[in-house]
């Protein structure tokens, strides 16, 4: 293994391609570096968009309850759910969350939320949007027959 390795390096001299490896390295480096950050930066994305889309359908849910028991109320409690399910999942990953609610709506509640997500890339701005909805919880007595 040595005798060949050293074949290679006096082949290497004689052709002059003795810093090619040392540029090569030089040339690749960026790449592979651009490639590991664009990973992180993607992976980062996709989990602050499924924390958006937990602490939507969380808040929505609390909302579908409360709606109908609580009809002065239901916001405040739907928007702090959400709010901790952010603080929970990912408290530096989503960034200024805007928690709207929806509705009510043909008694349809939901919520709404727009947050940014940190870049690695300067100058990169990625946001993430999630909604959930659904139709009020309600008690409905049996008619009888």
């Amino acid at each position: 293994m040595v005798v060949w390795a050293r074949r290679r390096w006096e082949g290497a001299s004689r052709r002059g391609e003795s810093g090619m490896t040392a540029i090569e390295f030089v040339l690749l480096t960026p790449v592979l570096f651009f490639l590991i950050f664009a990973t992180v930066q993607f992976a980062l994305y996709f989990f602050a968009d499924h924390v958006a889309q937990a602490a939507a359908q969380a808040g929505a849910r609390k909302a579908r309850q409360e709606a109908d028991a609580d009809p002065g109320g239901w916001r405040a409690k739907a928007r702090q759910t959400s709010g901790e399910y952010i603080e929970q999942l990912g408290p530096e990953l989503i960034l200024d969350p805007d928690v709207k609610l929806l509705g009510p709506d043909n008694n349809t509640v939901g919520v709404e939320i727009r947050a940014q997500v940190p870049s690695v890339f300067p100058g990169l701005d990625m946001d993430v949007y999630a909604i959930s909805r659904g139709p009020v919880e309600r008690f409905v007595p049996d008619g009888g027959g």
